[in-house]
């Protein structure tokens, strides 16, 4: 009766929104009116943009752009964008004249794109890059359109967030607010692609078999992507082994990988592609609300990253939230949950309604008041809150060593040993998986998931304090400081801070259903949450730019910087730290040796034992961003 209750529920939903989006579909065809636009660039190239219009001509309403890579399908001008299956409604509800636009040799766009195509602040005459191409379309915009009020503002989450900053850059006077959200930030260091110099092949693999191939010309019509042949991607790529033959099942024509393996360090291409080399050219006029997801397996490092660097380069009205969501979260779902954990309230519906609508609609439209927006909002998970701040990382931060000890303690105190190390052997045909599942595309929640089953493999270093007798909050970034010896020539290193829940620890009182066939609820007592983790190629220990071998069993500092955290380990849980040198198929293995790692061979992958040492000559210990108590 019970499953049959839950189905006739379900139904019931189902039935209750299938007709809420038919009357907000209606009224969104009622009220405006979509044109498609090919809008020309001073080069001459055009770009294919869709415009939505409202029919009400009694008063003026501001542009609100998005511009993307992934289409602005459907295409014809009866053929009109779901709005009414997500937030976006509520701006159409305010009247927006919501413009939708593919970018630069895209879709139905004419001319050659050019990934994350560089910021060039010396443009002269027809020279152009993405933020001319967003001036240019402002431009036309304001002179063709009727009923604007000369007010512009620019979104977007993930690579549309990059073109977003590129927007911010513009320097196009009628545009006043602007929200990178998720932003691809610099591919070579944070997002996407390489995680200090990792090559994060699993992603970078899907996302060009399908994005990277060529188009000869306009098109409506995806490219389809490499059918992956198995359903276990960790076995996928240990099959494939190398970049190269990789390279050989996606084929000669994909542009960007041949970039890849042609710039292996952080030279001057990726440089140019590093957006915060360049925000300093943000006007004061244009705000700017950088949004991002603490758990955001593409880009957490681009909204951390771009916010604190127009914070310190740029002199704009600049702010920062960041939310308990994966990639987007913010604008797919309600937020009230991630994988196995519980945030308590539903934190996507409050930033849609309190935040983001009312951003915009203070600067473009000089309605309501945003006093509520400070300088900083974030979620803090652990305690479940949001919380305000008027810098970040907060002034009440102070940076807390906490030092790795003999028989896996972690304490506040440094190791008294005058020798002593923890050691393990990373063996390349047995990398360490990033999550427990056998699944064949890259799971959303692996940043929040439970890391028992590192915890028990022989290659993953694990220390623990005590109990904590009491709450203990970070806000800030976390970083590495390792003193260890490998007895090859380079070697990965992987941090992950986790919280230990206690072991008798449930949600809403929920106990996962025992007996013979298991069932029920995630069995949440005892379970080691992923706060953060990261990566770092250790031949980068020194310099992105100038890799230098390790020598074999000598002792080297590796210090490194985790994307920032807001979270609270509650009374009675625990820190723990957990060292390993893989990550896979995340990030692509090391042969641990010096070399070019895209050029490497099967016969150049090799087993090193990795010593992490913690004794008063080499203490290694990770720096946490311990809050002092305040009320909020």
């Amino acid at each position: 009766m019970k499953r049959l209750a839950f189905i006739l529920l379900l139904l019931f939903v189902s039935f209750q929104l299938s007709a809420q989006y038919q009357q907000d579909s209606a009224w969104i065809r009622d009220n405006y009116n979509k044109k498609e636009f090919m809008i020309p660039m001073r080069d001459g190239v055009k770009l294919f943009t869709s415009v939505y219009i409202p029919k009400d001509t009694s008063q003026t309403y501001p542009i609100l752009i998005r511009r993307t890579p992934y289409s602005c399908a459907p295409y014809g001008e009866d053929q009109y964008e779901a709005f009414w299956t997500n937030y976006l409604k509520y701006y159409l509800r305010e009247g927006y004249i919501m413009v939708k636009q593919d970018v630069r040799g895209k879709w139905m766009s004419e001319g050659e794109f050019v990934d994350v195509r560089p910021f060039n602040p010396d443009k002269q005459g027809n020279e152009i890059d993405e933020a001319s191409d967003t001036f240019d379309t402002i431009e036309w915009l304001l002179q063709n359109l009727n009923n604007h009020n000369g007010n512009v503002g620019v979104f977007g989450i993930s690579y549309p967030g990059f073109y977003s900053t590129m927007a911010a850059l513009s320097g196009h006077p009628a545009l006043k607010a602007v929200s990178p959200q998720a932003p691809v930030t610099d591919w070579f260091l944070g997002d996407d692609f390489h995680h200090n110099g990792a090559f994060f092949q699993m992603d970078a693999f899907v996302f060009y078999s399908s994005f990277g191939k060529p188009r000869p010309k306009p098109t409506t019509q995806r490219v389809p992507g490499y059918q992956i042949p198995l359903q276990d991607n960790y076995e996928f790529f240990l099959r494939a082994g190398t970049f190269k033959n990789l390279a050989k099942l996606l084929g000669e024509d994909v542009a960007f990988w041949k970039d890849l393996a042609a710039h292996p360090n952080y030279d001057e291409f990726w440089q140019k592609r590093n957006v915060r080399n360049f925000v300093q050219h943000i006007p004061e006029s244009v705000a700017t609300m950088v949004v991002g997801g603490l758990f955001d397996a593409e880009d957490l490092f681009g909204g951390w990253a771009t916010y604190k660097a127009i914070e310190e380069k740029a002199k704009n009205n600049n702010r920062l939230i960041m939310g308990p969501w994966y990639h987007g979260q913010w604008a797919r779902d309600e937020g009230e949950k991630l994988g196995n954990v519980k945030f308590g309230q539903k934190t996507s519906l409050w930033y849609q309604n309190e935040i983001e609508l009312k951003f915009f609609n203070y600067y473009l439209k000089g309605k309501g008041n945003i006093d509520h927006i400070k300088e900083a909002v974030v979620f803090f998970t652990g305690e479940n809150q949001w919380k305000t701040f008027d810098v970040w990382p907060p002034k009440e931060t102070a940076m807390q060593p906490y030092y790795l000890q003999a028989n896996g303690k972690l304490s506040t105190q440094k190791p008294t040993e005058k020798q002593s190390f923890s050691q393990y052997t990373s063996h390349p045909d047995k990398p360490v998986p990033y999550t427990e599942d056998v699944h064949l595309t890259r799971t959303i929640p692996y940043l929040t998931d439970d890391q028992r089953f590192a915890a028990r493999r022989p290659d993953v270093l694990v220390f623990g304090t005590d109990v904590l007798e009491e709450d203990l909050t970070l806000a800030g970034p976390v970083i590495a400081n390792l003193l260890t010896s490998i007895s090859t020539t380079d070697a990965d290193f992987v941090v992950k801070l986790i919280d230990v829940f206690p072991d008798d620890f449930t949600y809403d009182g929920e106990r996962p259903q025992g007996g013979r066939f298991g069932g029920g609820p995630y069995p949440m007592g005892g379970y080691q949450m992923l706060v953060r983790g990261e990566i770092m190629r250790g031949k980068y220990r020194n310099s992105f730019s100038r890799p230098v071998p390790f020598k074999p069993n000598k002792v080297e500092t590796v210090r490194f910087e985790l994307p920032d955290v807001s979270h609270t380990f509650k009374k009675g849980h625990r820190i723990m730290i957990q060292i390993q040198s893989s990550w896979f198929p995340l990030a692509d293995r090391n042969p641990q040796q010096f070399m070019n790692i895209y050029e490497a061979e099967e016969k150049d992958y090799i087993p090193s034992v990795i010593k992490i040492h913690h004794d008063t000559s080499n203490a290694s210990y990770v720096e946490l961003p311990v809050m002092k108590k305040q009320d909020f």
